[in-house]
């Protein structure tokens, strides 16, 4: 019951509340949540930024990182160099058939001399004598045909630059799960045929289609969990994005000593991706990307559907509000009436914008050609150490992430330069190979010991700088400008590292020269890292009206954390 009274002086003439009655308006400020203010993210506020469904997501599509690694360095595998004379002989018979004349071969094999008229050709035929069947003695790539071993690689590259751009494409009308899960079909398919190609085209084609088909996978793949994340977790998930991509490496060894045939290595890598399909089906789709192209009540019932699974899984239940459905379809009419992107010449526009546009496509594109090459370039160490050799790579390719993860979480202002003044002085470090390249009385196994050393320390900050810009890079833009820069940066990058495998070659002059071709790129690549720097907003924090709803909330364990809300913000690849 109210009482009005009079007001008197400088009283108050708030009316008065009976006891039973405020205990009743305290229930129902309880029972009924405030209404979400305008343009908040329902997704955030429901599942959170970062939990067990989360993790279990991430995980899921980390795994395809596994097969992408496969697919790209199964050549140190199945195409490992043969020793000429006591593997390969050049097989004189095709000319000795036509000719009365003698001939000699050279001590490498690859040539042969005709006695009679003193004139040398290339040998034409060869017989093998190996207990493993690779692709080298498949499609005779010997002697001067050992660069169509790179050229097979340039395809597998060529296959991941239309594999980015095909499945960005893709999503703009297929979700991301189901492009996903599209590309492991494929792949599956063309692995297969891959690996019983006995036509050196053919073969060469359908190891494009793969790489197109892992494209595809992991950058669906990362639209899903990038979507689903928020905040640092977000950063922290593309930066370690990578990590799986190492494990993949650290396993090929192991996986490859299991045949010995170069066929079924490429059935033993395509086969796993089965088991990404079944795992599917505990893998969410993008629900922004669902509400962005709702076409019905159907797929707001299906994002519902998702996030209150995502919500039960995190204990978060109690975040969903009264009007869930309502705030999901007024998300939707919002994603839909988003302004479209920005035009590429704009992204020159802006403080230090064309400085950010330069340097950061020159370094992505040392970086990628770094760390594919300098992979590959482990064949010039010697085939007897493959083994060794590839897993050092591959745990120098996990620390090189986690070094990413530790500048930016602790080190967050200057992170750009760390990362860039880290390949600078590994790239230093590389060049050195030059000192003992000529030591042929040092012991064999010290000699590809020091290369290892002096191979791994900037492979490491390669790792480090490219996990970095892939995760931050967007960082440098406005809000719609950030997909666009991130498209044209990983494209540009993509096509250059179309040249990685021909770099290898220059290990035929000197092991030390493709060394040093890698370490250059890792200097210039940290240079042009240096010059970049995440703008710094001035913004006052911004403090949520919250209300206690029920005891669980009361737990210190559930404590709210507050935040500075901030325009540099990530967004998915």
């Amino acid at each position: 019951m109210v009482n009005p009274s009079p007001a008197r002086g400088g009283e108050s003439t708030a009316p008065h509340i009976l006891p039973n009655e405020m205990e009743n308006d305290v229930d129902k400020r309880i029972a009924t949540p405030p209404p979400a203010p305008a343009g908040s993210d329902v997704i955030a506020d429901v599942v959170g930024d970062f939990g067990i469904w989360q993790l279990r997501t991430i995980l899921i599509i980390f795994l395809c990182k596994i097969p992408a690694a496969w697919f790209m360095a199964c050549i140190i595998f199945t195409g490992p160099e043969l020793y000429p004379g006591s593997e390969f002989t050049c097989d004189t018979s095709y000319l000795t058939s036509s000719s009365n004349s003698s001939f000699s071969i050279s001590d490498n094999q690859c040539y042969v001399l005709d006695e009679s008229t003193g004139t040398s050709s290339e040998c034409e035929q060869f017989n093998y004598v190996s207990s493993f069947d690779s692709l080298i003695m498949q499609f005779n790539l010997v002697c001067l045909r050992d660069i169509f071993v790179a050229w097979t690689q340039y395809w597998h590259l060529f296959g991941v630059l239309v594999g980015g751009v095909m499945g960005t494409k893709m999503m703009l009308g297929i979700s991301p799960r189901s492009t996903y899960c599209v590309g492991a079909v494929a792949q599956i398919l063309c692995g297969v045929v891959t690996g019983y190609a006995r036509d050196f085209s053919l073969h060469c084609a359908f190891r494009c289609l793969s790489a197109v088909c892992c494209a595809i996978m992991f950058t669906a793949g990362q639209a899903i969990f990038a979507d689903i994340t928020a905040g640092m977790h977000r950063i922290g998930a593309i930066i370690l994005y990578d990590t799986f991509w190492s494990i993949g490496v650290i396993l090929l060894p192991g996986l490859s000593s299991f045949f010995n045939s170069w066929s079924l290595i490429y059935v033993g890598i395509t086969f796993p991706t089965i088991m990404l399909i079944l795992l599917l089906y505990w893998t969410p789709d993008s629900p922004r990307w669902l509400l962005r192209h709702a076409a019905d009540r159907f797929s707001i019932d299906n994002v519902e559907q998702i996030l209150r699974e995502g919500a039960a899984i995190n204990d978060r239940s109690f975040k969903i509000p009264p009007d869930f459905r309502q705030q999901l379809e007024q998300l939707s009419e919002r994603l839909k009436a988003q302004p479209p992107p920005a035009p590429w010449t704009e992204l020159w526009k802006g403080k230090r914008a064309k400085t950010h546009m330069v340097a950061a496509h020159l370094a992505l594109a040392f970086f990628v050609i770094n760390f594919m090459g300098m992979l590959l370039n482990i064949r010039s160490f010697g085939r007897d150490y493959l083994v060794p050799n590839t897993i050092a790579m591959g745990f120098s390719e996990i620390i090189g992430c986690f070094l990413a993860l530790h500048f930016t979480l602790k080190h967050n202002k200057w992170k750009w330069q760390c990362a860039g003044v880290f390949n600078i002085l590994a790239g230093i470090l590389g060049c050195m190979g030059w000192i003992f390249t000529n030591a042929d009385s040092m012991d064999a196994d010290l000699k590809v010991s020091l290369w290892m050393i002096i191979a791994t320390i900037p492979k490491a900050a390669v790792s480090c700088a490219q996990s970095m810009i892939l995760a931050c890079m967007n960082e440098l833009m406005p809000a719609n400008k950030k997909q666009l820069f991130v498209f044209s940066v990983v494209t540009w990058a993509r096509v250059w590292l179309l040249s990685a495998p021909f770099f290898n070659v220059l290990r035929k002059i000197d092991t030390a020269m493709s060394l040093t071709s890698y370490c250059v790129f890792s200097i210039l690549g940290g240079i042009c890292t240096s010059l970049l720097l995440t703008p710094r907003l001035s913004v006052s924090p911004v403090v949520p009206h919250l209300e206690q709803r029920n005891t669980k909330e009361q737990s210190p364990l559930n404590a709210p954390v507050w935040t500075v809300e901030s325009d540099v913000n990530n967004t998915r690849l």
